[in-house]
C-alpha cells in the first residue's frame, strides 16, 4: 500500500512507508504533551497514538482544574497516511517541525475544547534508546524525544474559557516511537511472574536553562535505563537552529531519594542527584503542589487503554475528584505530580511522573501493590 510520503527519500526499509518494520503487534508511535501553571492551579495532557499493526489510531485530552480531572477520548481505524493526524474532533499540526505544534479540539458532546499552540524553547533531545526484557522476550523497545517550550491558546471545559498565555504555562513534549505494551492482552502461557516496573521521569524548567532526568529500575533497585541533561533555554522567538553538542550539557548518570506520602506510591519529597562526568553532583530537590491521573490519557485507562479496538470511530469522556482516589488500584498508579523544585539558589516548576508496580527493595515495598509505611 502506496502513500504520499512513499514519494519522499525517507525510506528505512524495502517495504513502502505504512509498513513498520516490525511485525510486533504492539509497533507504535506517539505524541504526547503536557500543559501546567506554576501555582497548581491548571494541568492539562494530550496523548496521540498510531498502532499501525493493530490498525488502530486513538487519542485523549484531559484537564484537571479545581481539583477535578475532565477526560475527552477518541480512537479510529487507522489511516494509511501517515500526516492524517485526526480522530473525530481532536487533530494535530505539525506547523514548524521540532519547534511549532497546534493541537485542536473542536466542539463535541464531552463539553471540552481547545485550541491550542506549542512553542519550543529547548532543542528536542534525543533519549537513549530503552530496551527492557521480562522472562527473556522483549516488550519495550522504544526511541524518545523530549522538547521544553509553553503554551498559547484557549481550553473549553464545561462552559468555562481557561486562557492560555504564553510564559504563563510551561509545556513538555514527547515524541516516542517503537514498540511497548499496548491493546489487549497477548495468548499463550501466562508469565511465571508478576510484572515490575519504577520509572521516574523528570522535565523541569528554570529561568535560563531546563533539566532532565528518567531512570528505569528492576525490583533491587538496579538502573535498567537513566540519563540526566542540562539544556540551554533559548529566548521568546529564537530560531532552534543551534546543534545539540552546544547546548546540552550530559551528565554521566542520575540517582534519587524519595520520601513516600504514607499507604501510596507517589512521593510527597525527593530529590533528583544528576553526577557530572567530574564527579560533581548536581542536586534537584522537589515538592508537588497537584497531581494528575496519567489514566486521563489512557494510561491503564480500563476502557479507554492505548492501541485497544474501538470501531471505526468512537468518542468518550470521563472525570472524576483526583483527591478521591483510591491510591493504590493498578489504574491510579501512574501519575505526574506538577512540582517546585530547588536546584541551590535557583526554583524551577515542571513534573516529576511516576510509576511504580511490583517490588521496589529501595522503596520498601514486597509487593504486587503495597503502599509505603
Amino acid at each position: 500500500m502506496l502513500t504520499r510520503f512513499d514519494d519522499f527519500p525517507i525510506h528505512q526499509t524495502p517495504e513502502p512507508i505504512a509498513h513498520p518494520a516490525s511485525t510486533d503487534r504492539n509497533v507504535y508511535d506517539r505524541y504526547w504533551f503536557n500543559g501546567y501553571s506554576a501555582d497548581g492551579n491548571l494541568y492539562f495532557g494530550i496523548a496521540f497514538g498510531l498502532y499501525p499493526n493493530r490498525s488502530v489510531m486513538d487519542c485523549a485530552f484531559s484537564v484537571v482544574v479545581n481539583g477535578v480531572q475532565r477526560s475527552f477520548y477518541a480512537s479510529r481505524r487507522a489511516p494509511w497516511e501517515r500526516d492524517e493526524l485526526q480522530i473525530g474532533p481532536l487533530r494535530i499540526e505539525i506547523v514548524v517541525p521540532m519547534q511549532t505544534v497546534k493541537v485542536t479540539l473542536a466542539d463535541n458532546e464531552t463539553g471540552l475544547g481547545c485550541t491550542l499552540t506549542f512553542s519550543a524553547r529547548t532543542i528536542a533531545i534525543e533519549e537513549e534508546r530503552q530496551v527492557l526484557k521480562r522472562e527473556g522476550r522483549v516488550f519495550m523497545d522504544v526511541t524518545r524525544f523530549t522538547q521544553f517550550g509553553f503554551w498559547d491558546g484557549i481550553i473549553l471545559c464545561d462552559g468555562q474559557s481557561i486562557q492560555v498565555q504564553g510564559k504563563d504555562v510551561y509545556a513538555t513534549r514527547d515524541r516516542s516511537w517503537g514498540v511497548r505494551p499496548v491493546g489487549e492482552s497477548p495468548g499463550g502461557a501466562r508469565p511465571k511472574t508478576s510484572p515490575q516496573v519504577f520509572f521516574l521521569w523528570a522535565p523541569i524548567h528554570w529561568d535560563e536553562m531546563c533539566t532532565h532526568a528518567f531512570v528505569f529500575e528492576d525490583s533491587t533497585g538496579r538502573q535498567l535505563n537513566g540519563e540526566g541533561k542540562i539544556l540551554r533555554a533559548f529566548p521568546a522567538q529564537q530560531t532552534l537552529a543551534a546543534k545539540d553538542g552546544a547546548d546540552v550539557r550530559r551528565m554521566a548518570g542520575v540517582s534519587h531519594k524519595l520520601v513516600y506520602e504514607p499507604s501510596t506510591r507517589r512521593a510527597q519529597s525527593g530529590e533528583i542527584i544528576m553526577h557530572e562526568p567530574s564527579g560533581q553532583e548536581v542536586k534537584i530537590a522537589f515538592e508537588p503542589i497537584m497531581r494528575f491521573q496519567m489514566k486521563g490519557i489512557g494510561y491503564r485507562h480500563p476502557q479507554w487503554s492505548h492501541g485497544v479496538w474501538k470501531g471505526e470511530l468512537e468518542i468518550g469522556a470521563d472525570s472524576w475528584t483526583v483527591g478521591s482516589l483510591d491510591p493504590l488500584l493498578v489504574e491510579n498508579v501512574h501519575i505526574q505530580q506538577v512540582v517546585r523544585a530547588r536546584m541551590g539558589d535557583k526554583i524551577g516548576y515542571g513534573v516529576v511522573e511516576q510509576l511504580c508496580v511490583g517490588p521496589h527493595t529501595p522503596s520498601g515495598f514486597s509487593r504486587w501493590l503495597d503502599g509505603a509505611k
